[in-house]
């Protein structure tokens, strides 16, 4: 009986280890007062086009134990991109750090999810580069759970991954995309 309680308490204090590398932080993203309660404008549309073709596909392999936000950051320079549609993400992950909105209103709250020790699955990746900042979204998977959001530093890479962009041509504006104040 005392080794089995010995046991247990050896399994509780393992577990308990294992998980202690889950952080939650939640930011609030103010820019000011005036621009956090600015309604809507009219001389904004409620949705828009753009309109532009692809100069060329750039397929990225990213190795054991890069940083995948850094590895993108780092192509999109060396391949001189300036704007592109991120099209898909594939890969094993040994760790993740993404964040996502957490509530519905100005200002914006955003919670940032990290555990630099849980290995996952990337299922798929979408976003763009605009103007040369990547702007990326991951949905992961491990066991039976799913999660998605934005990718942040400290996103490592375990077998490998593979990101898909597709540039445009130059002459197309997407820096209004991601403008939370454009409204």
């Amino acid at each position: 009986m005392r080794k089995t309680r010995i046991f247990l308490v050896v399994l509780w204090m393992a577990g308990a280890a294992a998980t202690a590398q889950l952080s939650r932080r939640e930011i609030t993203n103010t820019t000011t007062p005036e621009q956090d309660s600015k309604a809507n404008s009219d001389s904004v549309p409620d949705v828009y086009a753009i309109n532009g073709q692809f100069e060329r596909i750039v397929v990225l392999r990213f190795k054991y134990q890069t940083d995948l936000l850094a590895g993108l950051n780092k192509m999109v320079k060396e391949q001189k991109i300036r704007n592109a549609v991120i099209l898909a993400g594939a890969g094993s992950l040994r760790g993740y750090h993404i964040h996502s909105v957490s509530n519905r209103t100005f200002p914006s709250k955003n919670i940032f999810v990290k555990d630099p020790t849980a290995p996952a699955d990337l299922v798929s990746m979408n976003g763009y580069v605009m103007d040369g900042r990547v702007h990326a979204h991951v949905s992961l998977a491990y066991d039976d759970k799913a999660l998605g959001g934005h990718l942040e530093p400290g996103t490592e890479v375990f077998t490998f991954a593979i990101v898909t962009l597709g540039v445009f041509r130059d002459g197309i504006d997407l820096s209004k995309l991601d403008d939370k104040n454009y409204r």
